[in-house]
């Protein structure tokens, strides 16, 4: 009779360990919480001769920009968590150099805006910095990259959207010419 009453119990565990399994799909101990939160702000006096990086393991998020090249410019940085672990920037070094009026920027593959370089009038250079995310030693994703709409650019801000990071930038002409900004969602496929 006790091996009756083993098999029976053992057949009831194994019944119920399936149930388990088709509740919880093994995707399911794949999926992550991810959190980009504005940590640090700065504003530069003024965009002639300006650099600006975020802070460590910070990227941009933001930008604030009202009048011309005279007048001050604020950068929103964030610090991207994914399971309430912070996530690390390894930053690169500068671009090349663009003429401001006619710049475009995009970041390579996987990497997001963490400083820009300016100098002089809209004649003038413009340079990024981007950085590599990790989590736990593997790379972040950043994917279904967006522009925004056009902005006039001596009266404008933007903010990354819902768990998005700033990937690009374009501009065109002077302090009343359109700037745009593409974003990324941050993604991590344990």
């Amino acid at each position: 009779m006790k091996t009756y009453s083993k098999a029976v119990s053992a057949a009831v565990a194994a019944a119920a360990l399936a149930a388990v399994t088709m509740a919880f799909p093994a995707s399911a101990a794949a999926e992550v919480t991810i959190k980009v939160e504005v940590t640090s702000s700065e504003t530069m006096s003024t965009e002639v001769d300006s650099q600006f990086t975020c802070p460590a393991n910070q990227v941009l998020t933001g930008r604030t920009h009202v009048g011309d090249e005279n007048r001050p410019t604020t950068y929103q940085c964030s610090t991207i968590f994914i399971n309430g672990e912070r996530v690390y920037v390894h930053s690169g070094d500068w671009t090349a150099s663009q003429k401001e009026s006619r710049s475009s920027y995009v970041a390579p593959l996987d990497q997001a805006l963490v400083g820009r370089w300016h100098s002089g009038d809209e004649n003038g250079p413009t340079r990024y910095r981007t950085g590599a995310l990790y989590w736990q030693n593997r790379q972040v994703r950043l994917t279904g990259a967006t522009w925004t709409g056009q902005y006039k650019e001596s009266s404008h801000t933007t903010n990354a959207p819902y768990n998005q990071v700033m990937t690009g930038r374009l501009h065109t002409g002077d302090e009343n010419g359109k700037t745009q900004y593409q974003y990324a969602t941050v993604t991590f496929a344990g």
